[in-house]
């Protein structure tokens, strides 16, 4: 009887261990961004993703386990003939990630040496189409060429192309000379065309400074006549109203008896120093008819002022 229950207690934990191993071997827990190939017999049977994922023990198996993340793959230097004849040394960078991992297990027998190996072969290719001088102007549009050509062959292998980085371009040493002595020559003669464009303008600035201070001068000038002019005519009126205005005082003071008794004195005083002139001048002295005297004289230069008077 104990041999007995010690047989079932044996047989028990036999199949205790059988369920858990069974179940250790029938559980698999896929990473995010992974894969699990799933074989059965040998032969694919399903793709796990990410998750709680359940096969049969001991009759499927994991194949392949494949990564989605993207990945990033040097490729090595490598050299490459442009249009032009000029042997280069090119090596760059590229970015991929698998798309189906069926195709990438089945379609290819190492997908990331076939895509470098592919990548190497087109960056060559495209090379091969343009010229020196574009590889280094147009680096972006060669890493898309690349790119689009490795997207194309690489479909039935399940891998996709992001992005492919040409890390460096090393021309022969002759062609560097050459490129830097180009160059050279380029900056000095964008310096001498610089300097020429700055002796033009500072010529044209001169020039300009020279008009304006000619017409500023011109300007000046002219004002400085017109406001001469505008003073002397002016001094000119008030010289003729100040005149005027004498001369309307006089006649003012010439129409009353004081007035005319001043303008009376005033004609013999002048009359006197005319004769004395005269006199000075010339060895003959003309006097008027009837008298040698200056009273005469006052009196026939008052009888003329009378009959102006009255004559007005």
């Amino acid at each position: 009887m104990e041999y007995l229950l010690q047989y079932v207690l044996n047989v028990q934990v036999l199949v205790f261990v059988l369920v858990v191993v069974l179940l250790k071997n029938s559980i698999k827990f896929v990473p995010q961004n992974q894969a699990y190939v799933i074989e059965r017999f040998g032969k694919y049977q399903s793709t796990k993703e990410a998750g709680l994922n359940f096969i049969l023990p001991f009759i499927d198996r994991i194949s392949a386990d494949r990564s989605l993340k993207e990945q990033a793959v040097d490729v090595p230097e490598q050299s490459a003939i442009t249009k032009d004849n000029i042997s280069l040394h090119v090596d760059g960078v590229l970015y991929f990630r698998v798309l189906d991992p069926y195709k990438a297990t089945y379609g290819v027998d190492d997908y990331v040496f076939a895509v470098t190996q592919l990548a190497q072969t087109t960056m060559r290719s495209e090379l091969g189409k343009m010229e020196l001088d574009k590889t280094f102007e147009e680096r972006d549009l060669l890493n898309t060429n690349i790119v689009s050509s490795i997207n194309d062959a690489a479909g039935p292998w399940g891998i996709q192309v992001l992005r492919y980085e040409i890390k460096d371009i090393v021309p022969p040493q002759s062609v560097m000379e050459a490129m830097e002595a180009q160059m050279k020559a380029e900056r000095v003669k964008r310096a001498q065309i610089l300097e020429s464009e700055g002796d033009r303008q500072a010529a044209i600035n001169r020039a300009e400074g020279e008009k304006a201070s000619v017409v500023l001068a011109a300007q000046a000038d002219k004002e400085e006549q017109v406001l001469r002019a505008e003073g002397e005519a002016k001094a000119i009126v008030a010289v003729a109203s100040a005149q005027a205005e004498a001369l309307r005082q006089v006649g003012e003071a010439a129409a009353t008896e004081e007035g005319q008794k001043a303008i009376q004195l005033d004609l013999a005083t002048k009359a006197i120093e005319a004769k004395r002139a005269i006199a000075k001048e010339s060895s003959v002295v003309l006097l008027p008819d009837g008298g040698t005297e200056a009273s005469a004289v006052v009196a026939q230069a008052m009888t003329i002022i009378q009959s102006m008077s009255k004559g007005s």
